[in-house]
């Protein structure tokens, strides 16, 4: 397959430069408990504030899986849909490690999972058969476009001049992005250069860890252009520091000065995507409580209103049609890494 094909729509990650991390490091787990409150609790069968969950987050507090997981809880926490939920940032190789873990824990009927596209791409670059399609799906929570970000003083005023300059000498162009390869940051700039007629081999692509040092590079002109979702961003937009070249999602962002993708003539539609997965092995039965609980909480004005504030594409979907997506997922992340020549 390409790695980006007609229209390709994928979603999140980061990283060409800096070495594929080896398997053993799926064993080095670095664990930041912000909420323990007793391990193993399971949901009591009498619901409501009795139901005691763990959620596990594959990444650093403040990330995009960290500000999706604990929105979800404290919303069904303060809804009364469940009991305090444990929560816990899982961190290492990329949502690897997390990933790891979930699948160890299989028949674990309390534990829950947030992740993303970034998990996806991130188990093969690691080397690691923890496999999203291989856990329990639950629901797909929110889509996120990610936007093509430059300094204010850049000379590329459009995306066009983006792509211009690319042709001419795609290796003159530094391109940074806060995930490492298989994340969303990564697939996007190789699925557009791709659509655009550049090969993406060829990509001068920088990995950054986070929105934080990515903001730096950009503002220090050490990159030329990011690759980001645009949540972490806010301040830096509206001060003016930096720009919005393009968005990737079908329809513009609304407070976001910028055309999407196909409006400038590029046949792309990118999204990053978070979900909740739940270990293997689990019941039928406890599935669909999970699934039942995650549907109350989508139903909440309090998680519409979370979407609203974080500029969340809400992007719900449940069960065996989550499962489906996972699967789709897999294979379209493998084949691009396969192209890249990173598998």
């Amino acid at each position: 397959m390409g790695v980006s094909g007609a229209r390709a729509r994928a979603t999140g990650g980061r990283a060409l430069h800096g070495g594929r991390t080896c398997r053993a490091v799926v064993a080095a787990v670095v664990v930041g408990v912000l909420a323990l409150t007793g391990c193993g609790v399971t949901r009591g069968d009498d619901g409501g504030e009795n139901r005691r969950l763990r959620m596990m987050i594959p990444n650093s507090p403040g990330g995009g899986y960290d500000q999706t997981g604990r929105a979800a809880t404290r919303v069904m926490e303060t809804a009364g849909l469940t009991g305090r939920f444990e929560v816990s940032n899982v961190i290492g190789a990329s949502g690897t490690v997390a990933m790891q873990r979930l699948v160890n824990e299989r028949g674990a009927q309390d534990l829950l999972m947030t992740m993303g596209l970034g998990v996806v791409g991130a188990t093969y670059t690691n080397g690691s058969d923890a496999r999203v399609s291989g856990a329990t799906p639950i629901a797909q929570l929110i889509e996120e476009q990610e936007g093509l970000l430059v300094p204010a003083a850049s000379p590329f005023r459009t995306v066009d001049d983006l792509v211009e300059a690319w042709r001419a000498d795609p290796g003159s162009v530094r391109v940074g992005g806060g995930s490492s390869p298989g994340g969303p940051d990564h697939l996007f700039p190789m699925q557009l250069a791709d659509a655009v007629g550049v090969d993406p081999t060829e990509v001068n692509y920088i990995v950054y860890d986070g929105g934080g040092p990515l903001t730096t590079a950009l503002l220090g002109a050490k990159i030329d252009v990011g690759t980001s979702g645009l949540g972490e961003f806010e301040g830096q937009l509206a001060d003016g520091s930096l720009r919005v070249l393009a968005v990737s999602g079908e329809e513009r962002l609304d407070g976001v000065d910028a055309p999407t993708l196909v409006e400038s003539g590029i046949d792309l539609v990118f999204t990053n995507w978070r979900g909740v997965l739940a270990p293997p092995g689990i019941p039928d039965s406890v599935r669909d409580e999970h699934i039942a609980l995650l549907e109350e909480m989508h139903a909440t004005a309090a998680w519409q209103d979370a979407l609203e504030a974080n500029g969340w594409v809400d992007a719900f979907r449940t069960g065996d049609d989550f499962g489906e997506f996972l699967v789709e997922q897999d294979e379209r992340v493998a084949g691009t890494l396969k192209d890249l020549g990173l598998l």
